[in-house]
């Protein structure tokens, strides 16, 4: 392996293939306003008196809707990913939702994405939320995919957690690949493609 000063030189690319990049604020904007990649869009981080959201240097920070179904033991309901019961959650439409101590809740995005055919956007929670012991989990968004994304929200203290709707929940980030996939998301008609509001569990 060659040396440079101070280390290791960077690893030659594989054949004329570029390295994954994230992508900039710009292109974000672009995407947003002129193919309708995010809608509702705003095009500069909004934290006056509220947790932030909007875009960023490298990402957008999405905000969770007022829209939540919490998880509760009171039917004794098992949940079963491949046969999911009503009976495991309740739902509330509420500005502020309290999810209960070592308890969990799904919601969604305000915002509805349009993901290119050659990217993929990834998911981070907001450091507000994490530093009170509340994780932000959200599976990758595949390239050609479209919707509200579903958001999962897990209080890991042993304490009540609140929730602001209509306030920053987590950050995307866009990674550009090397070429357009084969294959997208919509080409295979993904079980999740172009859902709207609060998605539970399909097989």
């Amino acid at each position: 392996m060659d040396k440079v000063a101070g280390g290791l030189a960077p690893a030659p690319p594989i054949g004329n293939h570029s390295a994954m990049s994230i992508l900039s604020d710009k292109w974000i904007r672009s995407q947003a306003l002129e193919n309708g990649m995010i809608e509702p869009f705003v095009e500069a981080q909004r934290r006056d008196g509220c947790i932030s959201y909007g875009l960023s240097s490298y990402g957008y920070d999405a905000r969770v809707a007022p829209e939540f179904k919490i998880f509760t033991n009171v039917d004794s309901a098992v949940v079963d990913p491949k046969n999911f019961d009503n009976n495991s959650f309740v739902n509330r439409e509420t500005d502020v939702c309290v999810i209960p101590p070592n308890s969990f809740a799904l919601a969604r995005t305000v915002e509805y994405f349009r993901v290119p055919r050659d990217v993929l956007v990834i998911c981070l929670g907001k450091s507000t939320y994490a530093r009170c012991g509340i994780i932000v989990n959200v599976t990758p968004l595949e390239p050609g995919w479209e919707g509200h994304v579903t958001l999962e929200f897990s209080n890991t203290t042993p304490l009540p957690a609140k929730i602001y709707a209509n306030e920053g929940a987590c950050q995307f980030l866009f990674l550009k690949g090397n070429e357009p996939c084969e294959t997208s998301y919509a080409d295979r008609a993904g079980k999740y493609m172009g859902q709207l509001g609060v998605t539970l569990p399909k097989l």
